[in-house]
């Protein structure tokens, strides 16, 4: 592997109400401001480093990946919907406060786990505070104009998805994939994500999808919900947009654009970059958000 992570200061492993394991590490420096961060549907945190890396110095930082994805096993299908999402993110943040002391804690996510974040806080109050959300997919309500445009991108990326080759022989297999589909990463990203996102099976000597394919696609479909764009004007903790390009971005960067505008929340688009933008200009994305971080005095 061309890139070795960097082991784990802890490792916290939960165990949820209906009996999934998710995993919380704690990198970075522990007496920094904290951030929690996670990733975008059928990925891993862990292929996320070439954003991460540079935050270690100064931040503690708790990575964890949602249920069925990166580093935890393979749990029921039944409970891979967005509402057990929100239940899993409330047991995560109250054992980050009560393994390491309670202390403001600010949400760096993308996609998946930025929408979920944004339901938890509409539903059940302030938790993670501020939020800084990078491309969230969020739906659009009955009559915008960009609605049925975000309806065929979430279809098309679930037919995709149900489509991808379960298991490969080694994951270099897997990063030439994504180095073909996403010329746009940082050289070292394409290997990570590969690694991260796929769990060696011992009985077939294979390498599976940690995520497997129906479940990532069935969230694709269910990502239906409009409540969540009628109610950001309301959020009780400050909320950054950082997207993709809105020129030739995808949906979820014009989503960014037109829903900070409507909502008065703040928003700034990375050029030249996709929705995975943390992996394609990382220290771009990183000035974004710190910039965010100073005006709302969560950094000095």
């Amino acid at each position: 592997m061309g890139i070795q992570l960097p082991a784990p200061h802890r490792v916290i492993e939960l165990t949820m109400e209906d009996g999934a394991v998710i995993r919380v590490r704690q990198h970075g420096n522990p007496d920094g401001p904290r951030l929690a961060l996670s990733h975008g549907n059928g990925l891993a945190i862990e292929g996320y480093f070439p954003f991460w890396r540079y935050l270690e110095d100064r931040y503690a930082l708790f990575l964890f990946d949602f249920r069925n994805h990166g580093q935890n096993p393979l749990s029921d299908f039944a409970h891979h919907n967005w509402p057990q999402f929100i239940q899993d993110l409330e047991r995560i943040f109250a054992s980050i406060q009560e393994n390491f002391g309670a202390k403001r804690t600010a949400g760096v996510f993308h996609s998946l786990s930025a929408v979920a974040a944004v339901m938890q806080t509409q539903q059940l109050g302030p938790r993670w505070d501020p939020l800084v959300l990078f491309d969230p997919p969020f739906y659009p309500p009955d009559g915008h104009p960009i609605r049925e445009m975000q309806r065929g991108n979430e279809d098309e990326i679930a037919s995709r998805a149900e489509r991808r080759t379960p298991q490969y022989q080694d994951p270099m297999d897997l990063a030439r994939q994504f180095q073909k589909r996403f010329p746009g990463w940082v050289p070292e990203a394409y290997e990570l994500m590969a690694r991260a996102t796929l769990r060696f099976e011992a009985g077939s000597h294979r390498w599976v999808l940690a995520c497997p394919r129906e479940y990532e696609a069935h969230i694709f479909r269910s990502n239906r919900e409009t409540a969540t764009w009628r109610r950001m004007r309301e959020m009780p903790v400050p909320v950054k947009l950082i997207c993709a390009d809105p020129i030739g971005g995808g949906p979820p960067a014009l989503i960014g654009r037109a829903l900070a505008a409507e909502a008065g929340v703040e928003y700034e688009a990375i050029p030249g970059t996709s929705h995975f933008l943390q992996i394609e200009r990382p220290q771009e994305c990183i000035r974004a958000m710190e910039s965010f971080l100073v005006k709302q005095k969560f950094l000095q």
